[in-house]
């Protein structure tokens, strides 16, 4: 038994003396005096192996053999596990120093990178600039970037003016590839956009002067929108002109086209001057205001004898009077008369004109008797006497009325009315 308490005591005392080597490497190795950690096991092992074996050679037997293996097998696990830690601090101290060489590199990409995007900002500077240069830079770039000088601006005005030119080019070919158009309509177009080509450049011009001039951002816009809005009141103005010579051709070409009742018309003449000669008419033509209807302009003299003839002609046989009136013209009165013919289903409109002074004609109320309210309405408004009516009065205003009001000169008798 006393052979055992002694193993048991030799064991605590290789331990204590293995965990103050173990300390000692520690403290060392803080102190930067690191060791090779096989060396440090075989160091740690050897002293407490040698204790193992003087004590092994005492008369202790079997126990004594085991209590040597036990205590190896101890002191090397013990150094194995001394070594891990000296491995794992070792390696500790490896990644800081890693982590302290990366960060200088670290901070030299930053710097590469910023390199890098100044590089990139200043070719694409340089690119703007040429495509500037060869006229490629579109026109809202050409806004925001400073005015250039007059050369820069004769640019302009001459790649707008081709533009339009190509433009309009391009159209015709359109409109004659698609069965064509008129010409007339590519040369406003054309014309138009020159117009705002010139407009566009003289705002610019003027935004130049008043940008050098010192002028204020809210200036320059207010003389962009001003040119801007004289073009396009120019280019509306001119338009319009041409709209209207176009509609003024259109109706040229309207008129000479012949009317669909011109051998109406053609018919009525021919009986008039066959059977009452050629002194008869003042004047004949076809009415487009009143649906292309043949209107005939009598003398004052032969009015009613023309009438006369239009009622009772077999040919004619306008049996029908439906309108009467008449109409102040400043220079001359006009009494205008329609007729229409049950039997062929034709219209005509007699005319005659008549001294504006002195405004008097024979009355047709004898030949229709439809004639005899219009005729004292006509005689009413517009003061104009019809000889031969039955009973000529005024039917709207009192006999004792002063002026007719209709005739353009008419004053009231009396304001307050």
């Amino acid at each position: 038994m006393s052979g055992e308490k002694d193993l048991e005591q030799i064991k605590r005392e290789a331990a204590e003396k293995a965990k103050e080597l173990a300390k000692q490497r520690q403290a060392a190795k803080q102190a930067g005096e690191g060791n090779d950690p096989k060396e440090v096991a075989d160091q740690v092992a050897e002293p407490e192996v040698k204790q193992t074996e003087a004590k092994a050679a005492s008369p202790a037997g079997d126990d004594a053999e085991l209590a040597k293996k036990k205590a190896a097998a101890a002191a090397k696990a013990k150094a194995a596990a001394l070594a891990k830690m000296k491995a794992n601090a070792q390696s500790d101290e490896a990644s800081e120093a890693k982590e302290e060489e990366s960060a200088p590199v670290e901070g030299q990409d930053a710097e590469l990178a910023k390199k890098k995007a100044a590089a990139a900002a200043k070719a694409k500077a340089a690119a703007l600039a040429k495509m500037k240069a060869t006229g490629q830079v579109e026109e809202n770039v050409e806004a925001e970037s400073p005015a250039g000088d007059d050369d820069d601006l004769a640019k302009k005005k001459a790649a707008a003016v081709a533009k339009a030119k190509a433009a309009a080019a391009a159209k015709r070919k359109a409109q004659e590839a698609g069965g064509g158009a008129d010409a007339s309509t590519d040369d406003d177009d054309l014309a138009k956009k020159k117009a705002a080509a010139v407009a566009k450049a003289k705002a610019a011009a003027a935004a130049k002067a008043k940008a050098a001039a010192g002028g204020g951002s809210a200036d320059d816009e207010k003389a962009k929108a001003i040119a801007a809005a004289k073009a396009k009141a120019a280019a509306a103005a001119k338009a319009k002109s041409a709209a209207g010579a176009k509609a003024g051709a259109e109706e040229t070409v309207e008129e000479k086209k012949p009317s669909p009742n011109q051998p109406y018309l053609d018919k009525y003449v021919k009986a008039i001057t066959d059977n009452l000669g050629d002194n008869i008419l003042e004047d004949s033509y076809i009415n487009p205001l009143s649906k292309d209807v043949p209107t005939l302009v009598a003398k004052k003299e032969s009015y009613y004898r023309l009438a006369e003839f239009l009622k009772y002609n077999e040919l004619l046989g306008f049996d029908y009077l439906s309108e009467l009136h008449g109409t102040d013209f400043q220079t001359h009165m006009e009494v205008y008369v329609h007729l229409y013919s049950y039997k062929n289903r034709q219209s005509v409109a007699l005319k005659v004109k008549l001294d504006r002074d002195n405004p008097v004609t024979e009355s047709v109320q004898p030949l229709w008797a439809g004639a005899d309210w219009p005729e004292c309405e006509t005689y009413d408004l517009l003061g104009i006497k019809f000889e031969g009516h039955p009973n000529l009065h005024r039917i709207m205003l009192g006999e004792d009325w002063v002026g007719h009001p209709l005739r353009k000169d008419y004053e009231p008798y009396d304001v307050e009315v």
